[in-house]
């Protein structure tokens, strides 16, 4: 029988080592990029179960690459920092100290985002090795504590260092709030590319009386930009929408009204589908420009930042165990979705390997009184056990032990 979507009692959720696990986890405040000691607590749990731990420590960042067993690999990934909280003051209790309201719901900073799930894969984990020590392949968990920050030297980082050894990856499981209005109802099979741009474009100043002394750096860019607002990039399929441009800041002008500006910056982002590449972009823009008369150097400098390549899973055993442990933890079948911005999955999809994103609701991430459900954790960790059982130990019994 599936679990029943009501909400715990406090007594109850005391009662969970999941959300005992999410507790101390979310005591620590581990605001971006400070681990705060939260690997090192999962690192000794994941110890005792015989797995082998690899700290990777780079400009600031903690990361944990931890693995057990060997031959085709599941991984669990996330990141253990948390965005800032915002005054505290505003928080009806301390974003820090977490505790569970008469409703059921666990409140602190992290909870859904992404702490909840950590301490779900952390206790899927041990009851499955528990369960079955001789278990398939390998079992892997990819921790980093900055996914919120830059993420230069998180799980980039030592995604770079797996595949300069060549290691094998073949199903990741991201623990990101994928949830929508009810636990499991969406799944995240992909996501869309980012990629940013910064754009200047150079005049000469001027007064305003005498505009043929002068260049006028928003009047070079304003065909081209009328162009680049109107393109239209691609048609999308049927997992991603067509490809946008946004334009997020223009700056220009010395504050004066007579006074022709020497320069102008704009900033811009494609979300783009796998209709389109980053380079395909990249060319398109720079065509743009030159047919609107922009020359390079004498014009315009044009920088440009790819924060990721989009992904997508459509289909494979991955995506199969999912569904099957969502809907028999849950009672429901997920609703496969490529929406929201970027997450970690980006640089794990580029090992090759299956990737998808199932985590708890989302909808008060990076809140004043952030909260989920504990029992939600505890049907989170049934399905991540689900997915275990599927993939590493498909001869046996797969129905998760509660």
């Amino acid at each position: 029988m599936p679990a029943q979507a009501n909400p715990a009692t406090p007594q109850q959720a005391i009662d969970s080592a999941t959300v005992a696990l999410a507790c101390e986890l979310l005591a620590r405040p581990s605001i971006t990029p400070d681990d705060r000691g939260c690997q090192r607590l999962i690192g000794v749990r994941l110890e005792r179960l015989g797995f082998d731990l690899e700290w990777i420590e780079e400009g600031g960042v903690t990361n944990l690459w931890a693995t057990r067993g060997e031959g085709v690999t599941l991984a669990f990934a996330g990141h253990t920092d948390v965005v800032p909280t915002g005054p505290e003051s505003a928080w009806a209790t301390p974003p820090f100290s977490p505790t569970i309201d008469e409703q059921g719901y666990l409140r602190a900073r992290g909870a859904a985002d992404m702490k909840g799930s950590l301490a779900a894969m952390v206790t899927a984990i041990e009851r499955f090795v528990t369960d079955r020590p001789d278990h398939q392949g390998r079992i892997a968990v990819l921790l980093t504590s900055d996914e919120e920050g830059p993420a230069r030297h998180g799980t980039r980082a030592v995604v770079e260092r797996l595949r300069e050894r060549g290691e094998r990856l073949d199903y990741c499981v991201v623990g990101e709030p994928s949830s929508s209005e009810r636990l499991g109802d969406v799944v995240k099979n992909g996501r869309r590319g980012s990629l940013n741009a910064r754009l200047r474009v150079l005049g000469v100043q001027g007064h305003v009386a005498y505009p043929q002394r002068a260049r006028n750096p928003i009047h070079l860019i304003a065909s081209a930009l009328a162009r680049l607002t109107t393109e239209h990039w691609d048609e999308g399929n049927e997992f991603f929408p067509a490809t946008t441009f946004q334009v997020s800041n223009f700056d220009s002008g010395t504050g004066a009204t007579n006074v022709i500006p020497g320069e102008a910056l704009l900033t811009f982002n494609f979300r783009f589908s796998t209709e389109s590449t980053s380079q395909s972009l990249i060319e398109r823009v720079e065509t743009i420009l030159a047919d609107a008369g922009l020359e390079t150097q004498r014009d315009f400098q044009l920088e440009w930042n790819l924060s990721g390549e989009p992904f997508l899973t459509a289909e494979g055993a991955l995506l199969e165990a999912v569904i099957q442990a969502v809907e028999s933890a849950t009672g429901q079948r997920p609703r496969l979705s490529t929406s929201g911005g970027t997450s970690d999955g980006r640089f794990i999809a580029t090992l090759g390997a299956q990737v998808v994103e199932l985590g708890p609701l989302n909808d008060t991430i990076h809140q004043v009184d952030e909260r989920v459900l504990a029992s939600d954790l505890d049907r989170l960790s049934v399905a991540y056990q689900g997915i275990l059982a599927q993939l590493l130990a498909p001869h046996h019994d797969t129905e998760p032990r509660r």
